[in-house]
């Protein structure tokens, strides 16, 4: 979730869903459950069951993931594993604003201000993490456990080939080596803003070699100098006093972030750094990764969804089988078809 900063420089390109039929897509699942949990919200919290347990995180996997493979994308979910140790301190000062929210939220007094802070305190625990794989094995979806960061496997899925692109929100999935990033995949649809403004979300692309030729850089590496000085998740500070367009300038200028050591930068970049310059690139160019994995889409089990789902967690056992039937029949047009050539011609 860091290198914000780097999207004032990006430019991402709308898509039709079908450049993406028939394409397997690594889904960044602690990305694509946060949104779950912050989206599907009734009175401004998340949607729970009869003994207080959240089921957004469900109820967005089940149908949001039906409408996906619907459209002919082939979902494989990743999720997170240990992180970075330089990754913790990010972790910990993302806790404090959510206890702060959590303060906020308790005196809160309209729907908007509810619904604002209770996005702000969603947390991730191991149980919705365990919900999630139950659901995915139950709903004949493959997802894959990460070693360390979920987006550096999306990347390395991507880069060998075994998935077409990384799905995220976010841009880390590039500095890790992607060669393309699909956003918006779970939010596709309309959306209302906070404004009220009513806006029609669609799938965005962006592709790694593209971005380097617009942004003039000669690698992946300069990326992520930019980042770095930008700010990312193991340095979310980033560099005062430099912005998007001074950063890019500067790498453009001096080819690498360890060639400003003789510039005037250098004190500011070494006192801002959590750690050595080489430190940081090193966990974007050589992230821990795993090529324990298969990826194989199978027949839903729609008893065992309806007994997950339904008997326990109080869903509509209407809704749940009628998403269990558009899978199924999403499972078998994706087998009759099979995997489709890109549209060269859309690009």
């Amino acid at each position: 979730m860091g290198v914000a900063r780097l999207r004032e420089l990006l430019e991402p390109r709308e898509i039709d869903f079908k450049v993406l039929t028939g394409r397997e897509i690594a889904i960044d699942a602690f990305n694509a459950l946060y949104q779950f949990l912050t989206s599907i919200l009734k009175d401004g919290r998340p949607l729970m069951d009869s003994k207080g347990r959240i089921t957004s995180h469900l109820n967005g996997l089940l149908y949001r993931t039906v409408n996906l493979m619907e459209e002919g994308v082939k979902p494989v979910y990743v999720f997170d594993g240990e992180p970075p140790e330089l990754k913790r301190r990010t972790l910990k000062m993302r806790e404090k604003r959510k206890e702060e929210a959590e303060r906020k939220l308790r005196r809160a007094k309209t729907k908007e201000e509810r619904e604002k802070y209770a996005r702000q305190v969603v947390r991730l625990n191991e149980d919705i993490v365990k919900d999630a794989k139950r659901l995915l094995d139950l709903m004949g979806v493959p997802w894959v456990q990460a070693p360390s960061e979920g987006e550096a496997q999306c990347a390395y899925m991507a880069r060998k080939g075994d998935v077409w692109a990384a799905g995220s929100q976010d841009y880390d999935s590039l500095l890790f080596g992607s060669p393309r990033l699909v956003r918006n995949l779970t939010i596709v649809g309309k959306r209302r803003l906070p404004s009220g403004e009513e806006v029609e979300v669609k799938p965005e692309l962006l592709e790694l070699d593209k971005v380097l030729e617009d942004l003039g850089l000669e690698s992946r590496e300069q990326l992520v100098d930019v980042a770095i000085l930008l700010g990312t998740d193991y340095n979310p500070d980033g560099v005062p006093g430099i912005g998007p367009k001074r950063a890019l300038s500067l790498i453009r200028k001096y080819g690498s972030i360890e060639n400003l050591k003789d510039t005037e930068i250098w004190r500011k970049i070494e006192e801002s750094l959590p750690a050595p310059v080489e430190e940081i690139k090193k966990l974007f160019l050589e992230p821990e990764v795993t090529d324990d994995y298969e990826l194989e889409w199978r027949e839903p089990d729609e008893e065992g969804i309806v007994e997950f789902l339904v008997e326990e967690r109080d869903f509509s056992e209407d809704r749940v089988r009628r998403a269990v039937e558009r899978l199924r029949r999403a499972v078998h047009e994706l087998k009759r078809t099979g995997k489709q050539e890109t549209l060269d011609a859309f690009f």
